[in-house]
């Protein structure tokens, strides 16, 4: 069944925003000033940091534009490169997000924990239950369809937006009572490595945007709006990055932050005391909300593009014909997601494992716009988005990105080795898939 196209440029640019900011910008800032010892190496990653996630979203509005499908980013790598390379870049990133979804719940629900649970239930288990009923409410509510997940996208996303904007603005009260935390940290002598491992934790926190062409086969006018909606949602969230930087930076400088373990947290309750904590605590749990709904809209999108090649069952190519929804993909995902709920514990030590996947996955899917060029000449002229400095900005971006990997190998061999066997553990279960895969006789 054919899917029909529902969402509109707001719709996409709001997408963009929740899939980029999740937890990250409230818990990656403390990681970024452990490793520079001045704010100009600080503001410095964000600032680059931004400029080379631009180059990126430039780079993946193009071609979404060119190759508006859904489960956009594995069908580009098997259209550009070949379906084993495509499925094993994917395979990876699926559980891995899974894997992200599950530990995010499980941040956003130790926020929420003490404001809706009796003492005895604010524990581990209390902690699971949120995050398990959180995610089986949005699984019902994405079951309604596309356009009804992208209604409640929406309003989680201009809500996060909304108490991120308070907050920052909150720092120019004169009412303000801001505690001046000093530590004492050995830092990096090397700047250059210090700001390789800054840009680990950056790039972490502006990734996401990638996703959007996953919705091709789900957008209005998909080749226009596509590019719009990521260049207005990394606008946006540049801004906000920029934005509560400096009111950590004004808050407590760089040594105070190396301290401050959750600044946002930190920050709302000492200008807000006991309310701020509440509202702060609603912020996360708002922002995981939509980081897990983006996500589960997402995913099973990608299941859906993998079926279309063969490479998985048709079953998760099945929608339902009344509310577009891959029913057995979300499925799958969600319950793939609570599995994990019941054993994952932490976020903890996910961040280099995830950036490892991350910058080979989307450096190699950047690079398929050199290859998508050639292939869709008949585009050009069309009036479809296309890249003004090409081929500098994809370039500018696949080689900051080897440059974090590069510097997750040397920093964290073990972290790069686990992801290494985990790729070519996704190219066996490919061969072996395609192995056994019986040859559909036409009737």
């Amino acid at each position: 069944m054919t899917i029909i196209p529902k969402l509109t440029r707001f719709d996409l640019s709001m997408i963009v925003v929740s899939l980029v900011i999740g937890m990250g910008i409230f818990e990656t800032p403390t990681q970024v000033a452990l490793n520079v010892n001045n704010p100009y190496l600080y503001f410095g990653a964000w600032i680059f940091g931004g400029a080379i996630s631009l180059c990126g979203a430039l780079t993946f509005a193009e071609i979404g534009a060119r190759y508006p499908t859904t489960g956009g980013f594995y069908k580009v790598l098997s259209y550009c490169f070949h379906p084993a390379f495509a499925f094993m870049i994917n395979w990876i990133v699926v559980i891995g997000n899974a894997a992200s979804v599950a530990a995010v719940a499980l941040i956003g629900a130790e926020y929420l924990n003490p404001l809706l649970l009796p003492v005895n239930l604010q524990q581990s288990i209390g902690i699971k239950l949120i995050s398990i009923s959180s995610v089986l409410i949005l699984f019902g509510n994405n079951l309604f369809g596309i356009k009804m997940s992208s209604r409640t996208q929406n309003v989680f996303t201009v809500f996060k937006i909304a108490l991120i904007t308070v907050l920052c603005c909150s720092i120019f009260s004169p009412h303000a009572s801001l505690p001046k935390t000093l530590i004492t940290t050995p830092l990096l002598k090397n700047n250059l490595k210090a700001f390789g491992m800054s840009l680990i934790a950056v790039f972490f926190t502006y990734g996401g945007y990638q996703q959007t062409i996953n919705f091709g086969g789900d957008s209005i006018n998909a080749n226009r709006n596509i590019p719009k909606a990521i260049f207005t949602g990394m606008g946006i969230v540049i801004s906000l990055y920029l934005l509560i930087n400096f009111a950590y930076f004004r808050a407590w400088g760089i040594e105070g932050m190396r301290s401050v373990s959750t600044p946002a947290a930190t920050l709302a309750s000492s200008i807000f005391g006991e309310v701020g904590y509440k509202i702060i605590s609603w912020l996360m749990f708002v922002s995981v909300i939509a980081f897990i709904n983006v996500n589960i809209m997402s995913n099973p999108r990608v299941y859906y593009a993998m079926a279309e090649d063969g490479i998985l069952p048709q079953k998760f190519k099945s929608v339902n014909e009344k509310t577009q929804v891959p029913i057995f993909g979300l499925s799958f995902f969600v319950l793939t997601v609570i599995f994990i709920l019941l054993f994952v514990n932490s976020f903890q030590k996910i961040l280099n494992y995830v950036m490892f996947f991350d910058t080979i996955g989307l450096s190699t899917a950047a690079a398929s716009i050199f290859i998508l060029r050639k292939k869709t000449k008949h585009l050009n002229n069309t009036g479809i988005y296309t890249i003004k400095w090409y081929p500098a900005i994809p370039i500018l971006f696949i080689v900051a990105y080897w440059f974090v990997t590069l510097t997750i190998f040397i920093e964290k061999p073990m972290a790069a080795l686990v992801c290494l066997c985990a790729f070519i553990i996704g190219l066996i279960i490919f061969f072996a898939t395609k192995k056994t895969k019986k040859p559909i006789i036409p009737l």
